[in-house]
């Protein structure tokens, strides 16, 4: 399993002058979120994140901005930035319905997938299982992203595409975490397997289920590695 570069180890990249340095700081950052290198409740460090981007206070507030408003950061008056923490009710409420998008994307996908676009989404499968035998988990999760999000635009559905959109972004590091299981990610990889092979045949009640399925024990496992940590955690002690 790859391991984590902290966000303190990782070396300067300047971005400043870039075409789309908005989108580079902004995909950057997220990223940092997505893949645990800013935790949960953790102060976001604005002096240290301009270093390590080579950028001005300016690009890293306006992508600040942004991450506010995808739900991933809370801006705190006159006190900076924080990652947003969700609770175990939030994870599994935010599961439910992005499983049931995941649903209607999948039976609606099959009904106007193209060829082409059937064969572009097996193409990034293949890639992705690359990345899976080489546990380079950072790559294999943006085409797993990528292959979730070409299934639900296959449906031709504007509103669905847009509600997926903003609670898919919500629970992502959520779903990058919970392969960082061994099990779980052979797991997930199976059934992206049992997806693929049912968006083939176009049949869409079977993929569609397989998609809730596979988001619902994506679930299980985040909120089972979110019970882990706590009961890991030193309790309290009662002094006499």
């Amino acid at each position: 399993m790859e391991r984590q570069q902290p966000l303190q180890d990782a070396k300067p990249s300047p971005l400043e002058g870039s075409a789309s340095l908005h989108e580079e700081v902004l995909s950057r950052l997220r990223d940092s979120i997505i893949e645990g290198q800013l935790p949960p409740g953790a102060r976001v460090p604005e002096r240290q994140l301009c270093e390590t981007l080579g950028v001005s206070r300016t690009p890293l507030r306006e992508a600040l901005k942004v991450l506010a408003a995808e739900g991933l950061i809370q801006l705190l008056p006159n006190r900076g930035a924080r990652v947003r923490e969700l609770t175990e009710k939030d994870i599994r409420e935010l599961f439910d319905v992005v499983a049931g998008l995941e649903f209607v994307a999948g039976r609606a996908a099959c009904e106007v997938i193209s060829d082409d676009e059937i064969a572009a989404i097996e193409r990034l499968h293949y890639q992705m299982y690359a990345h899976f035998i080489r546990r380079e988990l950072s790559d294999y999760f943006h085409l797993n992203q990528a292959i979730h999000r070409a299934i639900v635009d296959a449906a031709r559905n504007s509103a669905l595409q847009s509600a997926y959109a903003s609670y898919n972004g919500l629970i992502a590091r959520v779903r990058y975490s919970a392969n960082l299981h061994r099990d779980r990610w052979s797991e997930a990889m199976r059934e992206h397997e049992a997806i693929v092979d049912a968006l083939r045949r176009r049949a869409g009640e079977e993929l569609g289920l397989l998609m809730f399925q596979h988001m619902r024990n994506k679930c299980a496992a985040a909120c089972g590695r979110s019970q882990a940590a706590e009961a890991s955690e030193p309790q309290p002690t009662v002094s006499d």
